[in-house]
């Protein structure tokens, strides 16, 4: 028996798609500390996170049907 059974494929698509979205959204919208250290960046690149929200929402909607589907 497999933890999640045969769907486990699916699971980690939906898991994973989510954090990048997820992850990438809160990349954007975070306030910025006063006082930052040196090798950050002031902001992530706009153009890029975009992708990868749109990107992870995508696999996250893949995922999510194809559980539903069964």
């Amino acid at each position: 028996m497999v933890f999640l059974g045969d769907d486990i494929l699916r699971w980690l698509v939906l898991a994973l798609g989510g954090a990048m979205a997820v992850g990438n959204i809160l990349a954007l919208t975070r306030p910025r500390p006063p006082g930052r250290a040196g090798g950050d960046l002031p902001r992530p690149p706009l153009v890029r996170s975009l992708i990868m929200i749109i990107v992870g929402t995508l696999a996250a909607i893949w995922g999510l049907a194809s559980l539903v589907a069964g």
